[in-house]
């Protein structure tokens, strides 16, 4: 019988940073240093530098990271914030808090992402902000995007959960709106060792105010003065030198599983359909999602399980359908609702053998369609 074929498998890439990560563990409890420190402003500092920002500021989620992208930005009450209804629950959550509203659109048929036309439609005189999703690993069109938003003085906030390392026409995600929130959830291509989270950003004074409010708001000059009303959500030291040592190795992990995207898009039949990547996008695959087309996928799910095979389902309600948002009034979104009964995760990670993919593919081939 062959072995089970995980979804995900952090064991093989942790394994093969064990020992730098065995002295991470041992100089944190030597020196003390739990709660921010030098190794926080180290990784601020590289991770800056990989996503071509500025400033970076580490937090405590990727939650936190847009909520508090939107409490700087002084976007609440009143406000609008445009956000594609195919995502994590999680980016409808952070508007909530900020006290802002969710404007659920569409997105693209051919890469799930949102669009400036989408954008356009949704434009009112209360939008603030438009959340730019860089959903399973690709940025959204970012150019076509701020030529909808600029000329109306409308923020693009880029949720880059999952994309760290992805570009747009050579830039990286994270340097590419006003501001970007990342999550070092440890299952990310950039996985801390628990929650984890950062904001990029250029603007200077953004960074100053999201860095005190993520501090009790304190004062930048002083530890005992709070200059704002802010919260506790701060990066563990020991989570950011697991981050440290984890940062060497993303682009090697990236371009693993760019490879293995590239051998499912070669042998998957015409049963299933992976979402492109855009001309202009380089996506970092952090899932591998493909729509179940003409063939049911409880079939496909059925038979992956029977073959040990890990997959997941990525996102099967449309954030618009989810009880905090649904009501009498709830419009049809389209696109999103009829791909949420065909999606289906394949397993995605840097250490998957060609063997292991083939056997993936061959269990899905062998399917009769319906």
């Amino acid at each position: 019988m062959s072995d089970p074929i995980s979804f995900l498998d952090l064991g093989a890439s942790h394994a093969s940073i064990r020992p730098a990560l065995d002295a991470v563990w041992n100089d944190t409890v030597d020196r003390n240093g739990f709660i921010g420190g030098n190794e926080v402003a180290l990784f601020e500092e590289e991770f800056a530098r990989y996503t071509g920002s500025r400033f970076c500021i580490g937090v405590s989620n990727g939650t936190d990271a847009l909520e508090l992208i939107l409490a700087g930005l002084d976007i609440g009450a009143g406000d609008e914030v445009i956000i594609p209804t195919n995502t994590f629950i999680a980016t409808a959550e952070a508007v909530v808090r900020a006290g802002a509203t969710p404007v659920f659109v569409d997105v693209d048929p051919d890469t799930a992402l949102i669009t400036g036309e989408h954008v356009r439609n949704a434009l009112t005189e209360r939008t603030a902000a438009v959340m730019a999703v860089h959903l399973y690993g690709q940025s959204v069109n970012m150019t076509d995007l701020l030529a909808v938003t600029d000329p109306v003085d409308v923020a693009v906030i880029e949720d880059a959960a999952q994309a760290h390392g992805a570009t747009w026409e050579g830039a990286p995600a994270g340097s590419l709106g006003v501001a970007a929130g990342f999550s070092f959830y440890p299952g990310k291509n950039l996985g801390a060792f628990g929650d984890g989270g950062a904001i990029t950003t250029g603007d200077e004074q953004l960074a100053e105010r999201i860095r005190s409010m993520a501090n009790h708001g304190r004062s930048s000059t002083s530890k005992y003065e709070h200059d704002v009303l802010g919260r506790n959500a701060r990066l563990d030291g020991l989570q950011a030198a697991v981050l440290r040592i984890k940062l060497g190795e993303l682009d090697s992990w990236n371009k693993a599983r760019r490879e293995v995207a590239g051998l499912y898009d070669a042998k998957l039949n015409d049963n299933f359909v992976p979402f492109r990547q855009a001309d202009g996008a380089v996506s970092v695959y952090h899932l591998y999602v493909i729509r179940c087309v003409g063939i049911d996928r409880d079939v496909v799910g059925a038979a992956l399980d029977e073959a040990k095979i890990g997959w997941g389902i990525h996102y099967p309600i449309p954030c618009h359908q989810q009880a905090p948002f649904r009501s009498d009034n709830t419009p049809t979104i389209e696109v999103a609702e009829q791909q949420a009964g065909q999606l289906l995760s394949l397993p995605m990670h840097p250490h998957l053998t060609v063997e292991e993919i083939d056997r993936v593919c061959g269990v899905l081939n062998e399917l009769d369609a319906d």
